[in-house]
């Protein structure tokens, strides 16, 4: 079965965007050839499931060819219908469907980006399997939580810690199998 995988960057307080969809927090730690592992990630996925905000985000600030380089499937989560084009599909139906069906087929592993809902959702039905949350050095005071209230209580099997230089904190987990 493939795994469904979290990997995000937050503010040290929680936020995953400032007011108004506003990403512009995470340049504080870009540095020139530091990806933070995303190159060695991405590699084990094949699949994207990401929010539409933040699908528009990165296709203003880096380009369609982001996500449309044939490489892998992008289900963009969106209430407006919309036409698919090559590989990226607009999906309006149920999440935790969609999440079901795709850990279900053959292929690579899942990457879940993106959007508090997109990533709730799959939280709140025990979906996910990995987290990977990169904490920038930063506390915004207010926009768009990382975390939802209304989950249930989930343990995480810590596996390990980066720091950068750039003060980027790197955490990553496992979720606990029930036993």
């Amino acid at each position: 079965m493939r795994k469904l995988s979290l990997y995000i960057a937050t503010s040290v307080d929680g936020y995953i965007a400032k007011p108004n969809d506003d990403l512009s927090f995470l340049k504080i730690v870009e540095k020139e050839g530091e990806d933070y592992g995303y190159a060695a990630f991405t590699a084990t996925i094949d699949t994207i499931i990401i929010g539409r905000k933040t699908f528009d985000y990165v296709v203003k600030e880096i380009g369609a060819s982001h996500y449309d380089n044939g490489e892998r499937d992008v289900y963009v989560i969106t209430r407006t219908e919309k036409s698919d084009t090559n590989r990226i599909k607009f999906y309006t139906g149920d999440l935790t469907e969609l999440v079901n069906t795709l850990k279900n087929e053959n292929g690579k592993d899942i990457y879940c980006d993106g959007g508090a809902e997109v990533i709730n959702e799959p939280l709140k039905n025990d979906l996910i399997d990995e987290l990977t949350i990169s904490i920038v050095p930063i506390l915004l005071g207010n926009g768009t939580r990382l975390f939802k209230d209304g989950r249930p209580e989930q343990i995480l099997e810590f596996v390990t810690a980066k720091t950068f230089d750039t003060g980027l904190t790197q955490l990553y987990y496992k979720r606990k199998k029930h036993t």
